[in-house]
């Protein structure tokens, strides 16, 4: 799925160049350290993906969450509160596609 989604973002890339180049300006803007840490912005990132049960947003936002330090615990209780916001649909999007990055990138890179 990480394969095609970027596939398709590079797809959108080639026929709307203008609206890939603004939505990413306006990404890394957001996510900058301001009031929020960058930590603090992706975390409610995760719980957001996973409420709105979007599968590609949530391996991003999981992935970008362990680039940047944030532990399994925290990135699940995130996703925790996304689940009683959400209901059983974003229970079974964090029991599957959540756990799924997280496992994933843990044998790319276990940690000590």
């Amino acid at each position: 799925m990480a394969e095609n989604m970027e596939a398709a973002l590079e797809r959108l890339r080639n026929h709307a160049p203008r609206l890939m180049e603004s939505f990413f300006q306006l990404h890394d803007a957001l996510m900058e350290d301001g009031v929020l840490d960058a930590k603090t912005k992706r975390l409610i990132q995760v719980g957001i993906a996973t409420a709105l049960r979007c599968e590609p947003c949530i391996r991003r936002s999981v992935s970008g969450a362990v680039e940047l330090g944030v532990t399994r615990d925290e990135i699940l209780e995130a996703a925790g509160v996304a689940v009683l916001m959400g209901g059983a649909p974003s229970m079974a999007y964090c029991a599957h596609h959540v756990m799924d990055v997280l496992e994933e990138l843990e044998k790319e890179s276990p940690r000590k």
